[in-house]
């Protein structure tokens, strides 16, 4: 299923994990697992955010992309079914 990921770091925290080294690999990390279709870092309420849409095969996939981001950077996440357009146009077409 294709979902939205939506993770928004703690500033205080994330400024440690850019000094360290360590937010570049964090980043890394998720995108190999996940293997996005999109990746999109943008400020959200003043807070460092990425957004990320994948194709997730296994809720149990969620403990594994969401935990290293959870305690590296004590991020807000929010993980969403979303569709690109085709699949809008696909559902729309259903509606009777």
């Amino acid at each position: 299923m294709r979902m939205m990921l939506k993770a928004v770091i703690d500033t205080e925290l994330g400024n440690e994990a850019i000094r360290d080294g360590s937010m570049a690999k964090i980043i890394e990390q998720v995108v190999q697992q996940i293997h996005p279709e999109a990746a999109y870092f943008a400020a959200e309420d003043g807070q460092r955010a990425c957004f990320m849409v994948f194709d997730m095969a296994d809720s149990s996939q969620i403990p594994v992309i969401s935990e290293p981001l959870f305690q590296s950077g004590k991020a807000r996440i929010t993980m969403v079914p979303c569709m690109n357009l085709d699949d809008l146009q696909k559902g729309l077409a259903q509606i009777q």
